[in-house]
């Protein structure tokens, strides 16, 4: 599959790019795609709840009224489950969400969310590009250039570039990523996956 390169300014360089099948145009395989990404979301839980149950409760120490003769229900603590201001039954109690899935899986995964995005027209690859400092302005000019500021967009780039990440991080929309770092869930939440040009190799030896 080749994909034309484009230049910042929005217009065609020229130049193509050639996308292994064995990645970009493989039937998809839903099941994994749906373990991957629900493992992503549970990985990104904190697990950090906490209700108190009737032991943790300040106060309820005395027995509210005596045992018998009053005509109602007995009641040894005022902080029962059953009454305003007592403990929680069953309550969250804190835990470890994480899912762990074998690398052929996860692979397999990004493989089938990359080749969703082929056959959705989805993929742009852009020429690399760099900042000498981080400049939002300069970053959103290649998006309008590009025609995707309006939409949900992930960029893929080759490496840590700081001065793009920066200049991006703060435009709605738009997510910025090393791609050897996407997974399953990144790739597949956005409407246009840009690619920078030497990225796609790095994307490309990363699944394999």
């Amino acid at each position: 599959m080749k994909l034309e390169v484009y230049k910042q300014d929005g217009t065609k360089s020229g130049e193509t790019v050639e996308l292994s099948k064995e990645i970009f145009e493989i039937e998809p395989n839903d099941h994994v795609i749906y373990l991957a990404v629900k493992a992503y979301l549970a990985n990104q839980r904190q697990g950090t709840h906490k209700a108190k149950e009737r032991s943790e409760v300040r106060g309820g120490g005395k027995k509210p009224w005596k045992q018998k003769g009053r005509g109602g229900a007995r009641a040894g603590t005022t902080r029962s489950p059953l009454w305003i201001g007592g403990g929680s039954i069953f309550g969250p109690k804190p835990r470890d969400y994480r899912q762990k899935l074998n690398k052929k899986v996860l692979a397999l995964a990004r493989r089938s969310a990359l080749s969703y995005k082929a056959k959705a027209n989805q993929i742009l690859v852009v020429e690399d590009f760099n900042f000498e400092a981080p400049k939002t302005k300069d970053f959103i000019s290649i998006l309008n250039a590009l025609k995707v500021k309006s939409k949900r967009t992930l960029l893929l780039t080759n490496g840590t570039l700081e001065n793009v990440y920066k200049s991006g991080r703060n435009v709605p929309k738009m997510n910025i990523l090393e791609a050897n770092k996407a997974s399953a869930y990144d790739l597949l939440n956005n409407q246009v996956l840009v690619l920078q040009k030497s990225a796609v190799s790095l994307l490309e030896s990363s699944i394999n």
